[in-house]
């Protein structure tokens, strides 16, 4: 079994947009700190987003698992000219799913940041 052609393009896409994540929640605190807010509002705030796309990619992601050759057959039955796929949506809850959590540990770190800068 070749591992790296099947793990290594998966774990690339995932660290990809990890790495936007991590970015957008550090960004988001620091931004919403800038506002005059506090860092724990700040930190709530942003990490309770993040945790929501996070959420709504594993719902997302099970949901594609689960009714995925459903709606490809009834797209097919319906003659629709959907290219939606199970493999395309799962991908998709993944880029979400990624970033979500990402995002959560960009927030916490910069919190850490911000208060010992404090």
């Amino acid at each position: 079994m070749n591992l790296s052609g099947y793990l290594f393009p998966r774990v690339r896409l995932v660290s990809r947009f990890a790495l936007r994540g991590i970015a957008l929640g550090a960004i988001g605190v620091l931004l919403v700190v800038l506002s005059g807010e506090t860092v724990a509002f700040a930190s709530r705030k942003v990490f309770s987003v993040a945790a929501l796309a996070f959420g709504f990619a594993l719902l997302g992601w099970s949901g594609s698992v689960f009714a995925g050759e459903a709606v490809e057959s009834m797209n097919e039955r319906l003659g629709s000219k959907s290219n939606w796929t199970e493999a395309d949506s799962r991908r998709a809850m993944t880029v979400i799913g990624s970033t979500g959590a990402g995002w959560m540990i960009g927030a916490s770190v910069m919190t850490l940041v911000l208060r010992a800068a404090y």
